[in-house]
């Protein structure tokens, strides 16, 4: 008879307000998600809206994943300004998903679905089918290993419609960054199909990886629809756009 696994334990965030935010943290050393009180779905941290990008090049996407709720920024936005677009969730740690309310989260419906599950185990799952797949799945410590692995990269390219994109959140201070731009590389068929972007507050690294396209034989046309109103953001895109050429 084999014995239960011992629980996991998870860390627990706390909620900070003050000054118009409300702001997720592990530790006050680093925030995790923040909210603008008076406009709770706006993108409010820099990389979230660069992570936005996605829309240059998968501009109606029908199925967008997500890997970490945190605060709920990016599904918040997505939600209400991609209304085409169902939306499903990963999420593995139980106390980040309770403070969902706190957090203004939509409900699970139609178009939502909220997962309590690891990552690297839901983008092997039938629901992580998608055209776009954000991942964001910072922890205390970082990004988790199993969610920086090769496998995870190759099924999480799996998981993608052909033309479809993963975005990767990644800290500029990681010691792994090569290693995983690296790992990107090799399940996405090259470097070619990666665009690397930093955040405008030089924080955040952003990886576009783009399943069975190249990045240097493409040019955005005119943006529309949610993503005229994040153009500014999309510069250093077309800026790094501009260079694959």
């Amino acid at each position: 008879m084999s014995a239960t696994p011992a629980p996991v334990a998870h860390a627990r965030p706390f909620v900070v307000d003050g000054r118009g935010t409300r702001t997720l943290h592990f530790s006050f050393d680093s925030i995790q998600s923040q909210m603008l009180l008076d406009d709770p779905d706006a993108l409010a941290l820099a990389y979230t809206r660069t992570m936005m990008g996605f829309l240059l090049f998968v501009p109606q996407p029908r199925r967008i994943c997500l890997i970490g709720l945190g605060g709920g920024s990016l599904l918040k936005y997505c939600h209400r300004h991609l209304p085409q677009a169902h939306l499903q969730v990963a999420e593995v740690n139980p106390h980040v998903m309770a403070l969902r309310d706190e957090f203004m989260v939509p409900p699970p419906g139609p178009r939502l679905g909220l997962h309590l599950v690891d990552g690297a185990r839901f983008v092997r799952q039938p629901q992580a089918a998608c055209e776009v797949l954000l991942l964001d799945g910072f922890g205390p410590q970082g990004m988790p290993d199993g969610l920086c692995s090769q496998r995870f990269f190759d099924d999480a390219a799996g998981a993608l419609a052909k033309g479809g994109m993963l975005v990767v959140n990644l800290h500029r201070q990681d010691p792994r960054l090569t290693l995983l731009t690296d790992r990107l590389a090799h399940s996405f068929g090259g470097a070619h199909a990666l665009l690397v972007v930093d955040d405008a507050e030089g924080e955040h690294r952003i990886v576009f990886a783009w399943r069975g396209t190249d990045f240097r034989r493409y040019r955005p046309g005119m943006l529309v629809g949610p993503g005229q109103a994040l153009a500014a953001d999309f510069t250093p895109i077309l800026a790094a756009l501009q260079r694959t050429g």
